[in-house]
Formats: C-alpha cells, sequence, structure tokens
C-alpha cells in the first residue's frame, strides 16, 4: 500500500490551509522495472482547529502513474526504455509524460472538488489493525470517485496507457477503475511548528520522484478487512504481462 509519511497538511497561525501533500506507492519488478502511483494534490484551502483537534478542506487531486527503471534490470528491459525514448511520444517513462487519472465528487462527474472532514468514514466499519486512535492527534476521512484516463491526443500512446491502467487495476483490486469510489482514513500525528527547509526539502522530494528504500519504510501490504492478504491470481498477471509484451513487440 502506500507509504507511510510522507502526507502532511500545512496550515497557518490563524489555521489557514495552504498545502496538502498526499501519498504515493511503489512497486518494482527484478525483471519490469518500478510502477509508480501518485496521489498529486492540484489545489486545496480549508481549516485546522488545534483546539478542538477538528478540520475541514476540500481538494482536487489527479492519479498519475508512470514507469521508471530500476538498477536491477537486464539489458533487453533497458531496450525498453530506449525505444521509449526514442519514439518521441509521450510514454508513461517519466512522471511528467505519466498517465493522468480524473477524479471528482462522489455521484458528480461534474464536480472535481470533494471534501477532507474530520473523524472516520462512515461508508464502512474500519477493521482493528486500521485503527490508530492510540497513537493518533485526529483522524479525518475522504471519499472520491475515479474518472477516465486524460487522453494525450496520440492514438498509440493512448492505447498503450489504457493496457497499463488494465494491468494495474488487476494488481491492485481495481483501485483506480472508473466509477470506483475509494474511501480511506487520514490518521495525523500532533502538529509541530515547521521548518521551513525540512518542509521544502520533503516537499521536493515527493515531487520530483518517488524513493522505495526512503527514511520512512515502505508500506504496508494490501490487506482484506479480515486481515487476509489481497493476493491477485497470478496466472491474471502473467497473461497481461504478455499482453504488454506482445503490443510493444508490435508497435516499438
Amino acid at each position: 500500500m502506500f507509504a507511510p509519511d510522507i502526507s502532511r497538511v500545512g496550515y497557518t497561525n490563524t489555521g489557514r490551509i495552504y498545502a496538502i501533500i498526499c501519498p504515493q506507492q511503489g512497486v518494482c519488478s527484478t525483471n519490469y522495472g518500478c510502477m509508480n502511483v501518485e496521489v498529486s494534490v492540484t489545489g486545496q484551502r480549508g481549516w485546522v482547529d488545534e483546539d478542538t483537534k477538528q478540520l475541514a478542506a476540500d481538494m482536487t487531486v489527479e492519479g498519475k502513474i508512470w514507469f521508471s527503471p530500476s538498477g536491477l534490470q537486464d539489458a533487453a528491459i533497458w531496450g525498453l526504455w530506449d525505444a521509449f525514448q526514442n519514439s518521441g511520444l509521450p510514454f508513461p517513462a517519466t512522471k511528467a509524460d505519466s498517465i493522468k487519472v480524473s477524479t471528482h465528487k462522489p455521484g458528480n462527474p461534474d464536480q472535481p472538488v470533494f471534501p477532507l472532514r474530520s473523524g472516520q468514514t462512515t461508508r464502512f466499519t474500519s477493521p482493528d489493525f486500521a485503527i490508530h486512535k492510540d497513537v493518533a492527534w485526529a483522524v479525518a476521512n475522504i471519499d472520491v470517485e475515479i474518472g477516465p484516463i486524460k487522453t494525450t491526443n496520440d492514438a498509440l500512446v493512448d492505447d498503450f496507457n489504457q493496457l497499463i491502467m488494465d494491468f494495474f487495476n488487476l494488481a491492485s483490486g481495481n483501485m483506480l477503475l472508473p466509477s470506483n469510489v475509494l474511501s480511506w482514513n487520514v490518521w495525523l500525528d500532533e502538529p509541530g511548528l515547521v521548518v521551513t527547509k525540512e518542509w521544502q526539502e520533503h516537499a521536493e522530494k515527493w515531487r520530483d520522484s518517488i524513493d522505495q528504500e526512503h527514511e520512512h519504510g515502505p508500506g504496508t501490504i494490501a490487506r482484506y478487512a479480515d486481515g487476509t492478504p489481497f493476493d491477485p491470481a497470478e496466472e491474471l498477471i502473467d497473461e497481461k504481462i504478455e499482453e504488454l509484451a506482445q503490443w510493444i513487440y508490435d508497435h516499438l
């Protein structure tokens, strides 16, 4: 799942929210490189009340998915990245050319703004392993509906990006499938004063790249509410990888 301790809410002395940093995750394969997923905040407004431990914010976000080559890859995989770069087309080999997934308020595709509100979500009852009342200062929740991926105006790239999205959704339990509603609780640490240099370095680090070995450690495994690990069928993953490989062979 998403790596911990990336997300932050920045606010002024009067409580006005001026920045929200959302999470990333990365999955690396010895054979295929890394798939990076980021929730990019494109707008925010709201407030935090430290006395009551309440907060409310409105947000707009965009999902981004892209690949990056890992240091473990063999020559054949490096050839794939060369083909991406030499094509001159915006394949998702960098964050700048990432697959961009639209989002909106649940049930209202014309409203890209959705709320972050105090308290746990009422859409489901959180399992014990996802409740952190003993260490959290406060909790808030988010509901957001997934929209379609944004086109690049290049049919070849759009076709490839759809294959990647199909693969990602197969491996993630349809996390970014259009019309899916994502709901999660955000458990907040006790507030602290902003150290400008540290905040800037943190924001720049996660804005420009994702590092699987960052100081906060990797994310937890995906689990069902009963604690059973989510494990997509290996044969389906293999079939999708073969489909991707054939597409690359036919087109690049």
